[in-house]
């Protein structure tokens, strides 16, 4: 691996994180890992700060009412827990905290009547769209040191990772 400047960089900034771990012996791989793992944990507490600190919402909430802005005629709650990873308590949970608030609403579902459907109340889709305009506006930004060619190469290359990663898991459910 060709020498890094942005490790000593980062090393005089005090801001190695999970890369401190790392040592100059280790292979690219386990370096790459945590730079990667370094990098999402930066990002995801930036905006989990901005969020709180402008909206007064919580990164949990903001996906869920992302998802549901996905599905405008509403989304089974057993489906949102499996789009956002997790149980179903969880989404409950979230669910009379957004409903509460008058953001979300839970009707029953006309093809299964045990289940629930949730959807965005007006309230809440506007509340979503200005959030979600802020964050668009903030990951721009975040990732405004790259210009559009390394973007479109790491988004090609962790998009090969992703795939790898899908047949490793497929591979695994075959042979536990």
């Amino acid at each position: 691996m060709k020498a890094d400047d942005s490790r000593a960089l980062l090393h005089e900034g005090e801001e190695l994180g999970h890369e401190a771990r790392a040592v100059s012996t280790d292979h690219a791989k386990l370096k790459l890992w945590l730079r990667m793992l370094a990098c999402t944990t930066q990002i995801e507490t930036e905006i989990r700060r901005r969020l709180r600190v402008h909206f007064d919402m919580s990164l949990a909430r903001f996906d869920y009412m992302a998802q549901l802005h996905r599905h405008r005629d509403g989304v089974k709650m057993n489906q949102l827990s499996r789009q956002l990873m997790v149980t179903t308590g969880n989404v409950t949970g979230l669910t009379d905290e957004l409903e509460r608030d008058g953001l979300v609403q839970r009707e029953n579902d006309a093809s299964d009547r045990r289940a629930w459907r949730v959807s965005l109340t007006p309230k809440g889709m506007r509340i979503f769209e200005t959030m979600a305009l802020e964050h668009e506006k903030w990951i721009l930004e975040l990732f405004g040191g790259l210009d559009g060619k390394a973007v479109q190469q790491l988004h090609q290359t962790l998009g090969q990772l992703r795939v790898q990663m899908m047949q490793l898991d497929k591979s695994e459910e075959k042979n536990p």
